[in-house]
């Protein structure tokens, strides 16, 4: 079936078939369309307008499979929560590589299609909450401006599915630049073969950075032009309070775009050590912590490279420890700006960071929402919070001032500088719990409305204070990864 105009090349499947696993989804029963996201779909020159939903249905559940797919499961590994594991697709098929009519190239993966070789004992399956989960989710954040993979539609199977108890099954419709993963180079570089590896290096390069095609030194230059995109994408998550929960190597991707929301949540009060996810136990992947993961990982994609960055071992070694090690001042760097920007503060200043560090001092020790904070701070009064009354907010918001003053700017300046990167809406996470309940229980309008205001965080929106408020639940909110 070809009726949407899909455009496969399949570039991936050509690599050897130690990287894959030659496989198609497993049908379902009685698969029903649940949402189809249209804008995305006109983004990738999909013609959906003379396709029923029976047949989209059957599209996206993989029971019908394009003309021109070819499914595989893909090999990976991973550092996860520090353990080295083998991995690969356990419940997810990758039909192949979608081209638009401007020759971007982007992957179309089923998530939650089956058992593959690389399955171990799970099912292969996945739930619908956990699906719808990723969908907003994911739409959220590429609405935040924040590199992520998108959701292209979710699919009910039809058939129940076994977690702590009885579950409506789904497959989601991932659209990706591609699912090459640090966990990829892990897993070929484990098997020792060179070949493989050096492979999978231009395979990489080809894919997503052709700009380095000529370098001296390809491995070095990607090497760095990978810490920036990484060290950019978890500058974002900062931004916006968001916690990823899972930042394990085979969730951090090469082409810097966000990757599996499982356990993922969205921090209201702000506090530092926030941690959503019941398997983190420790607080691996708390907020605070997501920088260091981050170069964590980078290190463990470091070690990969080491066979191309030199002929000699000693020297590559050093070469990307030289590297990894300007991650710290990098990421202050872009930390600064970024918090700026939250601020309205243009230019540089020395006092700046001390401005900053009080201001979140002063939002943790009173427990005061980080969203609604600076919509405060934006002339946007969410509702009447006595919280920011307090003498101590009140002095520093005198300084805060008399700092926007500087380099001639006006107040009405800085505060579209801020406009633009401190969000109105996000997905509260009591507001996400809410939506999925309703949709298990096949009402999905709460759903579309949600995403409605999602789709535009940044601007001023009509009857959205629901969507702006924080839970009043005194309870610890936890998520689970839904396998």
């Amino acid at each position: 079936m070809n009726k949407i105009n899909w455009n496969f090349n399949n570039s991936y499947f050509a690599l050897a078939e130690s990287f894959r696993e030659n496989i198609d989804p497993v049908p379902v029963k009685k698969p029903e369309l649940v949402i189809v996201n249209k804008h995305l779909a006109t983004e990738l020159n999909l013609d959906l307008s003379n396709i029923s939903e029976k047949d989209l249905s059957e599209v996206f559940s993989g029971n019908s499979l394009p003309d021109g797919s070819n499914s595989i499961a893909q090999a990976y590994a991973g550092h996860q929560f520090g353990h080295f594991t083998m991995l690969g697709d356990g419940r997810a098929v990758l039909i192949g590589e979608h081209i638009t009519k401007s020759k971007k190239k982007y992957d179309i993966q089923f998530k939650g299609s089956g058992k593959t070789v690389f399955s171990r004992n799970g099912d292969g399956r996945a739930a619908l909450g956990p699906m719808l989960r990723e969908y907003i989710i994911s739409e959220a954040m590429s609405s935040l401006n924040i590199p992520t993979t998108r959701s292209l539609a979710v699919v009910k199977t039809g058939e129940d599915i076994q977690r702590d108890k009885i579950l409506k099954g789904a497959i989601l419709t991932r659209v990706a630049s591609s699912h090459i993963r640090v966990g990829t180079f892990q897993y070929i570089a484990a098997r020792q073969k060179n070949n493989e590896l050096k492979t999978l290096f231009d395979y990489t390069i080809e894919r997503h950075y052709p700009e380095i095609r000529n370098s001296d030194n390809q491995a070095l230059k990607l090497l760095n032009l990978l810490m920036n995109r990484q060290c950019d994408l978890v500058i974002n998550w900062m931004r916006v309070g968001f916690i990823h929960g899972v930042m394990n190597t085979d969730n951090m991707t090469v082409s810097g775009e966000t990757i599996d929301y499982g356990p993922c949540a969205f921090m209201d009060t702000y506090d530092p050590k926030t941690v959503f996810s019941s398997i983190d136990q420790m607080g691996r992947y708390a907020y605070c912590n997501q920088p260091m993961i981050t170069k964590w990982n980078l290190t463990r994609f470091a070690e990969c490279l080491i066979p191309l960055l030199d002929n000699n071992q000693n020297k590559a070694v050093d070469i990307a420890k030289e590297t990894i090690n300007t991650f710290e001042k990098k990421y202050e760097e872009k930390w600064l700006h970024m918090m700026r920007n939250k601020l309205g503060l243009i230019g540089d200043d020395e006092k700046d960071k001390s401005l900053i560090l009080d201001l979140l001092t002063w939002m943790h020790n009173k427990k005061v929402d980080y969203t609604n904070t600076f919509c405060h701070l934006m002339n946007l009064e969410i509702n009447d919070n006595e919280i920011y009354k307090d003498n101590y907010f009140q002095n520093w918001k005198k300084r805060w001032r008399e700092r926007l003053k500087d380099n001639n700017n006006t107040t009405e300046k800085c505060i579209r500088l801020m406009r633009g990167v401190n969000p109105i809406v996000i997905p509260r996470n009591h507001k996400v719990e809410e939506v999925l309940d309703e949709a298990n229980k096949d009402n999905y309008k709460p759903l579309f409305r949600f995403l409605d205001v999602l789709r535009a965080p940044y601007s001023d929106q009509k009857n959205i204070i629901e969507f702006q408020i924080p839970s009043s639940s005194k309870e610890l909110y936890q998520t689970f990864c839904g396998t």
